[in-house]
Protein backbone atom coordinates (compact mmCIF):
# COMPACT_ATOMS: atom_id res chain seq x y z
CA UNK A 1 0.00 0.00 0.00
CA UNK A 2 1.72 3.16 -1.17
CA UNK A 3 0.12 6.16 0.46
CA UNK A 4 1.07 9.72 1.23
CA UNK A 5 0.86 10.14 4.96
CA UNK A 6 0.82 13.20 7.21
CA UNK A 7 1.68 12.65 10.86
CA UNK A 8 0.17 14.98 13.44
CA UNK A 9 0.50 15.67 17.15
CA UNK A 10 -2.27 15.92 19.72
CA UNK A 11 -2.85 17.14 23.27
CA UNK A 12 -0.38 14.59 24.66
CA UNK A 13 2.58 16.38 23.07
CA UNK A 14 3.77 18.10 26.26
CA UNK A 15 4.03 14.72 28.00
CA UNK A 16 6.96 13.87 25.74
CA UNK A 17 8.99 17.02 26.42
CA UNK A 18 11.91 17.60 26.61
CA UNK A 19 12.50 14.91 23.95
CA UNK A 20 9.97 16.52 21.61
CA UNK A 21 11.31 20.06 21.96
CA UNK A 22 13.65 19.22 19.08
CA UNK A 23 11.63 16.63 17.16
CA UNK A 24 8.07 15.77 16.19
CA UNK A 25 6.47 12.84 18.02
CA UNK A 26 6.94 10.65 14.95
CA UNK A 27 10.73 10.98 15.36
CA UNK A 28 10.77 9.38 18.84
CA UNK A 29 12.73 6.13 18.88
CA UNK A 30 11.34 3.02 20.56
CA UNK A 31 12.54 -0.46 19.74
CA UNK A 32 14.83 -0.30 16.72
CA UNK A 33 12.94 2.30 14.69
CA UNK A 34 11.32 5.67 15.24
CA UNK A 35 7.53 5.79 15.41
CA UNK A 36 7.45 7.30 11.93
CA UNK A 37 9.65 4.54 10.53
CA UNK A 38 7.34 1.88 12.00
CA UNK A 39 4.34 3.47 10.29
CA UNK A 40 6.25 3.91 7.03
CA UNK A 41 7.15 0.22 7.03
CA UNK A 42 3.57 -0.80 7.77
CA UNK A 43 2.08 1.47 5.08
CA UNK A 44 4.72 0.88 2.41
CA UNK A 45 6.00 4.46 2.51
CA UNK A 46 9.59 5.38 1.64
CA UNK A 47 11.29 6.26 4.94
CA UNK A 48 12.87 9.26 3.24
CA UNK A 49 9.37 10.64 2.66
CA UNK A 50 8.24 10.56 6.30
CA UNK A 51 6.57 13.90 6.94
CA UNK A 52 3.99 15.64 9.07
CA UNK A 53 2.39 18.83 10.30
CA UNK A 54 5.17 20.61 12.16
CA UNK A 55 5.38 23.16 14.91
CA UNK A 56 6.88 26.37 13.48
CA UNK A 57 10.38 25.97 14.95
CA UNK A 58 10.74 22.44 13.50
CA UNK A 59 10.02 23.49 9.93
CA UNK A 60 13.03 23.07 7.69
CA UNK A 61 14.62 20.59 10.08
CA UNK A 62 11.95 17.95 9.43
CA UNK A 63 9.71 17.46 6.40
CA UNK A 64 6.15 18.47 5.59
CA UNK A 65 4.16 16.37 3.10
CA UNK A 66 4.79 16.85 -0.61
CA UNK A 67 1.68 16.13 -2.63
CA UNK A 68 1.57 14.60 -6.08
CA UNK A 69 -0.11 16.74 -8.77
CA UNK A 70 -3.01 14.33 -9.27
CA UNK A 71 -3.40 13.34 -5.63
CA UNK A 72 -6.98 13.26 -4.32
CA UNK A 73 -6.63 12.09 -0.72
CA UNK A 74 -4.15 11.71 2.12
CA UNK A 75 -3.89 9.78 5.37
CA UNK A 76 -3.50 11.68 8.62
CA UNK A 77 -1.89 9.49 11.28
CA UNK A 78 -1.36 9.99 15.00
CA UNK A 79 2.11 8.41 15.47
CA UNK A 80 1.86 7.83 19.21
CA UNK A 81 -0.40 4.88 18.36
CA UNK A 82 1.40 1.72 17.29
CA UNK A 83 0.74 0.39 13.75
CA UNK A 84 -0.36 -3.13 14.64
CA UNK A 85 -1.48 -5.39 11.78
CA UNK A 86 -5.21 -5.17 12.50
CA UNK A 87 -5.11 -1.39 12.68
CA UNK A 88 -3.24 -1.21 9.37
CA UNK A 89 -5.80 -3.52 7.74
CA UNK A 90 -8.61 -1.27 8.95
CA UNK A 91 -6.84 1.87 7.71
CA UNK A 92 -6.43 0.31 4.27
CA UNK A 93 -10.19 -0.15 4.05
CA UNK A 94 -11.16 3.36 5.15
CA UNK A 95 -13.13 5.56 2.80
CA UNK A 96 -12.75 9.29 2.34
CA UNK A 97 -13.67 11.25 5.51
CA UNK A 98 -13.72 8.11 7.65
CA UNK A 99 -11.67 8.17 10.83
CA UNK A 100 -10.65 5.90 13.69
CA UNK A 101 -10.84 7.26 17.23
CA UNK A 102 -9.60 5.92 20.55
CA UNK A 103 -11.85 7.51 23.18
CA UNK A 104 -11.54 11.19 22.21
CA UNK A 105 -8.20 10.89 20.43
CA UNK A 106 -8.02 10.84 16.65
CA UNK A 107 -5.90 7.91 15.51
CA UNK A 108 -6.21 8.01 11.72
CA UNK A 109 -8.28 9.77 9.08
CA UNK A 110 -8.50 9.78 5.30
CA UNK A 111 -9.24 13.26 3.97
CA UNK A 112 -9.32 15.18 0.71
CA UNK A 113 -6.44 17.37 -0.38
CA UNK A 114 -8.66 20.43 0.20
CA UNK A 115 -9.26 19.40 3.81
CA UNK A 116 -5.60 18.48 4.24
CA UNK A 117 -4.61 21.99 3.15
CA UNK A 118 -6.99 23.54 5.68
CA UNK A 119 -5.69 21.33 8.47
CA UNK A 120 -2.08 22.20 7.64
CA UNK A 121 -2.90 25.90 7.98
CA UNK A 122 -5.11 25.75 11.08
CA UNK A 123 -6.59 23.16 13.44
CA UNK A 124 -7.82 19.66 12.67
CA UNK A 125 -11.59 19.73 12.19
CA UNK A 126 -12.90 16.40 13.42
CA UNK A 127 -16.53 17.45 12.91
CA UNK A 128 -16.29 16.58 9.20
CA UNK A 129 -15.20 13.02 9.96
CA UNK A 130 -17.28 9.86 10.16
CA UNK A 131 -16.05 7.78 13.11
CA UNK A 132 -15.32 4.12 12.49
CA UNK A 133 -14.99 1.96 15.62
CA UNK A 134 -11.58 0.31 15.95
CA UNK A 135 -11.68 -3.41 15.29
CA UNK A 136 -8.86 -4.13 17.74
CA UNK A 137 -7.54 -2.84 21.04
CA UNK A 138 -5.30 0.11 20.20
CA UNK A 139 -1.96 0.59 21.92
CA UNK A 140 -0.37 3.98 22.30
CA UNK A 141 2.12 6.11 24.20
CA UNK A 142 0.92 8.79 26.61
CA UNK A 143 4.06 9.68 28.59
CA UNK A 144 7.79 9.78 27.86
CA UNK A 145 8.65 7.03 30.36
CA UNK A 146 6.42 4.62 28.45
CA UNK A 147 9.10 4.63 25.74
CA UNK A 148 11.45 2.51 27.84
CA UNK A 149 8.60 0.58 29.47
CA UNK A 150 7.40 -0.71 26.09
CA UNK A 151 10.83 -0.90 24.49
CA UNK A 152 11.38 -4.65 24.83
CA UNK A 153 8.15 -5.53 23.08
CA UNK A 154 8.85 -3.03 20.29
CA UNK A 155 12.32 -4.49 19.70
CA UNK A 156 10.66 -7.84 19.03
CA UNK A 157 8.13 -6.27 16.65
CA UNK A 158 10.78 -4.26 14.80
CA UNK A 159 12.98 -7.30 14.20
CA UNK A 160 10.02 -8.80 12.32
CA UNK A 161 10.03 -5.69 10.10
CA UNK A 162 13.68 -6.21 9.15
CA UNK A 163 15.05 -8.25 6.27
CA UNK A 164 17.53 -10.09 8.46
CA UNK A 165 17.85 -13.73 9.47
CA UNK A 166 18.95 -15.13 12.82
CA UNK A 167 22.41 -16.57 13.25
CA UNK A 168 22.39 -20.15 11.98
CA UNK A 169 26.07 -20.89 12.49
CA UNK A 170 27.47 -19.53 15.78
CA UNK A 171 30.90 -20.83 14.75
CA UNK A 172 31.15 -17.68 12.60
CA UNK A 173 32.00 -16.00 15.91
CA UNK A 174 34.38 -18.62 17.36
CA UNK A 175 35.78 -16.51 20.18
CA UNK A 176 32.41 -15.22 21.40
CA UNK A 177 29.38 -16.88 22.99
CA UNK A 178 25.99 -16.60 21.31
CA UNK A 179 23.40 -18.19 23.57
CA UNK A 180 20.09 -18.98 21.83
CA UNK A 181 21.58 -17.91 18.51
CA UNK A 182 18.21 -18.58 16.85
CA UNK A 183 17.08 -15.31 18.49
CA UNK A 184 20.19 -13.31 17.63
CA UNK A 185 20.23 -11.18 14.48
CA UNK A 186 23.58 -9.80 13.33
CA UNK A 187 24.03 -7.78 10.15
CA UNK A 188 26.92 -8.94 7.93
CA UNK A 189 29.01 -5.79 8.45
CA UNK A 190 28.76 -5.88 12.26
CA UNK A 191 31.74 -6.91 14.39
CA UNK A 192 31.56 -9.15 17.45
CA UNK A 193 34.95 -9.14 19.21
CA UNK A 194 36.44 -12.05 21.19
CA UNK A 195 34.93 -12.68 24.60
CA UNK A 196 31.64 -10.94 23.91
CA UNK A 197 28.55 -12.72 25.24
CA UNK A 198 25.15 -12.31 23.58
CA UNK A 199 22.47 -13.92 25.72
CA UNK A 200 19.05 -14.14 24.05
CA UNK A 201 17.32 -16.35 26.61
CA UNK A 202 14.66 -13.74 27.47
CA UNK A 203 14.32 -12.14 24.06
CA UNK A 204 16.02 -11.36 20.74
CA UNK A 205 19.15 -9.31 20.16
CA UNK A 206 19.70 -7.19 17.06
CA UNK A 207 23.13 -5.90 16.02
CA UNK A 208 22.95 -3.41 13.16
CA UNK A 209 25.19 -2.64 10.21
CA UNK A 210 28.73 -1.57 11.10
CA UNK A 211 28.00 -1.88 14.83
CA UNK A 212 30.79 -3.16 17.08
CA UNK A 213 30.42 -5.23 20.24
CA UNK A 214 33.84 -4.98 21.86
CA UNK A 215 35.64 -7.69 23.78
CA UNK A 216 34.17 -9.06 27.01
CA UNK A 217 30.90 -7.13 26.72
CA UNK A 218 27.63 -8.78 27.73
CA UNK A 219 24.34 -8.03 25.94
CA UNK A 220 21.10 -9.54 27.20
CA UNK A 221 17.99 -9.62 25.01
CA UNK A 222 15.64 -8.18 24.13
CA UNK A 223 18.08 -5.44 23.11
CA UNK A 224 19.09 -3.57 19.97
CA UNK A 225 22.52 -2.22 19.06
CA UNK A 226 21.74 -0.09 16.03
CA UNK A 227 23.72 0.86 12.97
CA UNK A 228 27.20 2.28 13.53
CA UNK A 229 27.08 2.04 17.32
CA UNK A 230 29.86 0.79 19.57
CA UNK A 231 29.50 -1.17 22.81
CA UNK A 232 32.75 -0.57 24.68
CA UNK A 233 34.89 -3.26 26.32
CA UNK A 234 33.36 -4.94 29.33
CA UNK A 235 30.02 -3.15 29.01
CA UNK A 236 26.93 -4.71 30.59
CA UNK A 237 23.80 -4.17 28.50
CA UNK A 238 20.67 -5.46 30.22
CA UNK A 239 17.27 -6.34 28.80
CA UNK A 240 14.98 -3.93 26.92
CA UNK A 241 17.74 -1.52 25.93
CA UNK A 242 18.16 0.30 22.61
CA UNK A 243 21.47 1.83 21.61
CA UNK A 244 20.46 4.04 18.69
CA UNK A 245 22.53 4.72 15.57
CA UNK A 246 26.10 6.03 15.94
CA UNK A 247 26.23 5.87 19.74
CA UNK A 248 29.08 4.77 22.00
CA UNK A 249 28.19 3.14 25.31
CA UNK A 250 29.97 1.48 28.19
CA UNK A 251 29.41 0.66 31.84
CA UNK A 252 26.07 -0.70 33.03
CA UNK A 253 22.87 0.06 31.09
CA UNK A 254 19.43 -1.37 31.86
CA UNK A 255 16.16 -0.63 30.02
CA UNK A 256 17.42 2.56 28.40
CA UNK A 257 16.89 4.18 25.00
CA UNK A 258 19.62 6.28 23.36
CA UNK A 259 18.26 8.03 20.27
CA UNK A 260 21.38 8.57 18.11
CA UNK A 261 24.82 10.20 18.18
CA UNK A 262 24.85 10.02 21.99
CA UNK A 263 27.64 8.73 24.20
CA UNK A 264 27.96 7.03 27.55
CA UNK A 265 31.40 5.67 26.86
CA UNK A 266 32.60 4.99 30.39
CA UNK A 267 31.65 3.23 33.60
CA UNK A 268 28.56 4.32 35.50
CA UNK A 269 24.95 3.19 35.63
CA UNK A 270 21.98 4.26 33.52
CA UNK A 271 18.60 2.65 34.08
CA UNK A 272 14.98 3.16 33.03
CA UNK A 273 15.87 6.29 31.08
CA UNK A 274 15.63 7.94 27.66
CA UNK A 275 18.38 10.10 26.17
CA UNK A 276 17.93 12.21 23.05
CA UNK A 277 20.47 12.91 20.30
CA UNK A 278 23.97 14.27 20.87
CA UNK A 279 23.96 13.67 24.62
CA UNK A 280 27.20 12.88 26.43
CA UNK A 281 27.39 11.34 29.89
CA UNK A 282 30.76 11.91 31.53
CA UNK A 283 32.73 9.12 33.15
CA UNK A 284 31.04 7.57 36.20
CA UNK A 285 27.75 9.38 35.62
CA UNK A 286 25.01 7.50 37.47
CA UNK A 287 21.24 7.73 37.17
CA UNK A 288 19.06 6.84 40.14
CA UNK A 289 15.96 4.96 38.99
CA UNK A 290 14.48 3.78 42.31
CA UNK A 291 13.70 5.78 45.44
CA UNK A 292 15.19 4.60 48.72
CA UNK A 293 11.72 4.23 50.25
CA UNK A 294 10.45 2.31 47.18
CA UNK A 295 7.57 4.77 46.69
CA UNK A 296 6.30 5.86 43.29
CA UNK A 297 8.29 8.43 41.34
CA UNK A 298 7.10 12.02 40.90
CA UNK A 299 8.15 14.10 37.89
CA UNK A 300 7.59 17.75 37.04
CA UNK A 301 5.20 18.56 34.20
CA UNK A 302 7.29 20.32 31.56
CA UNK A 303 5.03 23.31 30.94
CA UNK A 304 2.98 23.63 34.14
CA UNK A 305 5.81 22.87 36.62
CA UNK A 306 3.34 20.82 38.63
CA UNK A 307 4.40 17.59 40.30
CA UNK A 308 2.91 14.45 38.74
CA UNK A 309 2.79 11.18 40.62
CA UNK A 310 3.58 8.76 37.80
CA UNK A 311 2.44 5.71 39.73
CA UNK A 312 5.69 4.08 38.56
CA UNK A 313 8.44 2.74 40.79
CA UNK A 314 11.27 2.84 38.23
CA UNK A 315 12.00 6.07 36.34
CA UNK A 316 15.50 7.40 35.84
CA UNK A 317 16.29 10.37 33.58
CA UNK A 318 14.60 11.84 30.51
CA UNK A 319 17.23 14.01 28.79
CA UNK A 320 16.79 16.30 25.79
CA UNK A 321 19.20 16.66 22.86
CA UNK A 322 22.72 18.07 23.25
CA UNK A 323 22.77 17.84 27.05
CA UNK A 324 25.87 16.68 28.89
CA UNK A 325 27.10 15.65 32.31
CA UNK A 326 30.55 16.03 33.82
CA UNK A 327 32.50 13.21 35.41
CA UNK A 328 31.08 11.70 38.61
CA UNK A 329 27.67 13.29 38.00
CA UNK A 330 24.59 12.01 39.82
CA UNK A 331 21.07 12.28 38.39
CA UNK A 332 18.14 11.85 40.74
CA UNK A 333 15.13 9.60 40.28
CA UNK A 334 12.61 11.15 37.88
CA UNK A 335 14.94 13.82 36.47
CA UNK A 336 13.77 15.82 33.43
CA UNK A 337 16.67 17.59 31.73
CA UNK A 338 15.99 19.95 28.85
CA UNK A 339 17.86 20.65 25.62
CA UNK A 340 21.47 21.80 25.58
CA UNK A 341 22.21 21.66 29.30
CA UNK A 342 25.57 21.24 30.99
CA UNK A 343 25.45 19.44 34.34
CA UNK A 344 28.66 19.23 36.33
CA UNK A 345 28.71 18.59 40.07
CA UNK A 346 29.32 15.88 42.65
CA UNK A 347 25.88 16.73 44.08
CA UNK A 348 22.44 15.97 42.71
CA UNK A 349 21.24 18.70 40.34
CA UNK A 350 17.54 19.68 40.48
CA UNK A 351 15.09 17.09 39.16
CA UNK A 352 13.78 19.66 36.66
CA UNK A 353 16.41 21.36 34.50
CA UNK A 354 15.22 23.95 31.94
CA UNK A 355 16.76 23.97 28.48
CA UNK A 356 20.02 25.87 28.00
CA UNK A 357 20.98 25.58 31.66
CA UNK A 358 24.48 25.54 33.11
CA UNK A 359 24.11 23.60 36.35
CA UNK A 360 26.48 23.24 39.28
CA UNK A 361 24.80 21.56 42.23
CA UNK A 362 21.53 23.41 42.81
CA UNK A 363 22.75 26.56 41.06
CA UNK A 364 21.30 27.10 37.58
CA UNK A 365 22.43 29.90 35.26
CA UNK A 366 21.55 30.36 31.58
CA UNK A 367 23.92 28.79 29.06
CA UNK A 368 25.04 31.60 26.73
CA UNK A 369 23.45 30.79 23.39
CA UNK A 370 26.46 31.42 21.14
CA UNK A 371 28.71 29.39 23.45
CA UNK A 372 26.18 26.54 23.36
CA UNK A 373 26.09 26.66 19.56
CA UNK A 374 29.89 26.58 19.36
CA UNK A 375 30.00 23.41 21.47
CA UNK A 376 27.13 21.93 19.47
CA UNK A 377 28.86 22.61 16.16
CA UNK A 378 32.13 21.07 17.35
CA UNK A 379 30.43 17.90 18.57
CA UNK A 380 28.42 17.45 15.37
CA UNK A 381 31.48 18.09 13.20
CA UNK A 382 33.23 15.13 14.87
CA UNK A 383 30.51 12.91 13.33
CA UNK A 384 30.59 14.75 9.97
CA UNK A 385 27.13 16.24 10.57
CA UNK A 386 26.52 19.86 9.60
CA UNK A 387 24.85 22.27 11.98
CA UNK A 388 22.57 23.96 9.45
CA UNK A 389 21.09 27.46 9.77
CA UNK A 390 17.62 25.91 10.17
CA UNK A 391 18.86 23.66 12.97
CA UNK A 392 20.40 26.69 14.67
CA UNK A 393 17.11 28.59 14.27
CA UNK A 394 15.28 25.69 15.94
CA UNK A 395 17.67 25.91 18.88
CA UNK A 396 17.30 29.68 19.05
CA UNK A 397 13.51 29.31 19.28
CA UNK A 398 13.89 26.85 22.17
CA UNK A 399 16.37 29.20 23.87
CA UNK A 400 13.99 32.18 23.50
CA UNK A 401 11.07 30.22 24.96
CA UNK A 402 12.97 29.00 28.04
CA UNK A 403 12.17 30.48 31.45
CA UNK A 404 14.73 30.22 34.26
Amino acid sequence: MHQTCCFFEDDYLDNFHPLTLTRPVYNLRIGIFTLGEKWASALGIDKKKIAGKLRSHLKGVFHEPKLKPDQQEILWINPRFFPDDELIDQIKKMNLKEAIFSDDSLVAAKVSIEEHTKWMESEIDTTILMPVPPTTELRSLEYSWELFQQNGEQIKKDIARLDVSPVTDPSQYPDSRLIHSERIYIEDSATIEPGAILLAEKGPIYVGRNAIIMANSVVRGPSAICEGSVVKMGAKIYEETTIGPVCKVGGEIANVIFHSYSNKSHDGYAGNSVFGQWCNLGADTNTSNLKNNYSTVKVTSWNSNKQIDTGQQFIGTIMGDHSKTGINSMLNTGTLCGVCCNLFSDKYPPKFVPSFSWVSGNEIVPYHFEKAIEAMERMMKRRSVELTPRYKNMMKAIFNSTSF
